[in-house]
């Protein structure tokens, strides 16, 4: 039944993407605030660079100059890498609309999705691009690797907004059986910059837990992206990476098609 949903009313999902838009360009303070908040975690990040490279001129085969496009970057793709799915299904399930909302002929995360992707357009504008050009001007301007390497990391980038989404999507289920999910929401948020190498990079993490994070799907959200674009690696050593991206997003696809299953099951049962 949600398989047919999916192809249907696809002209739904665009207004959905296009209201999102909208709404999104209408709230210009919190624009504000977030653009403030990510300038000031990228200068902190920045002058840190700077001060560990005083006395060196690469560390683990990477140069100052790498590191603050590392920097850059890393604040630009805060924006794409947003999600705003489980505040979406807690405030659903709080005021006992998601029942009603899982009868509608579109799919609920099919609109969550659309929703999601409506607000990271108008942000590309808002945030992205004054975080571009306050980065470009006051710290380095993050020139690719090369034209090669950019054209994948928008390849890796894609797949891993869709780990990244797909990552909240399984999460937000915890909001049929948590009284609160906002703590929960913000622990994530963290947790997930801080083993993702978006702040931090791998290579400076110790050996033994850089390897048990290669197992998890976190360092494929921003270390994997940022690695292509400074060109850390070859391409012997990122194709792999790249097909172990693609194979998280099947493996939490799976996850998700399955929790939601089971939750609509529950739902329809008792009702929401």
């Amino acid at each position: 039944m949600y398989a047919e949903k999916n192809m249907k009313n696809p002209r739904a999902y665009l207004y959905v993407f296009k209201t999102q838009i909208q709404k999104t360009l209408a709230y210009r303070f919190d624009v504000y605030g977030n653009i403030v908040m990510q300038c000031i975690i990228m200068f902190a990040t920045a002058f840190f660079w700077k001060a560990l490279y005083r006395e060196a001129d690469t560390v683990q085969g990477v140069n100052v100059e790498s590191m603050l496009v590392y920097t850059v970057i890393s604040s630009m793709m805060s924006v794409v890498l947003m999600t705003n799915v489980e505040r979406r299904v807690m405030n659903s399930v709080e005021k006992g609309t998601v029942a009603t909302d899982m009868l509608k002929p579109i799919s609920l995360f099919g609109i969550y999705f659309f929703e999601d992707l409506g607000t990271i357009a108008a942000l590309i504008f808002q945030n992205m691009l004054p975080i571009f050009l306050i980065g470009s001007l006051c710290i380095q301007f993050p020139t690719p690797a090369s034209f090669y390497s950019f054209c994948l990391f928008l390849v890796s980038l894609l797949m891993a907004f869709l780990i990244n989404w797909l990552l909240a999507a399984c999460f937000s289920m915890w909001a049929f059986t948590a009284i609160n999910m906002d703590p929960m929401i913000q622990v994530k948020k963290h947790l997930i910059r801080l083993l993702s190498g978006s702040i931090i990079p791998m290579w400076f993490f110790p050996e033994w837990l850089a390897k048990i994070l290669n197992f998890l799907p976190f360092v494929y959200i921003y270390q994997l992206p940022l690695d292509i674009y400074i060109g850390k690696y070859d391409q012997a050593v990122l194709y792999p990476r790249l097909g172990i991206q693609f194979g998280w997003i099947c493996i939490l696809f799976l996850l998700f098609m399955v929790l939601q299953t089971q939750v609509t099951k529950k739902v329809m049962v008792q009702g929401g």
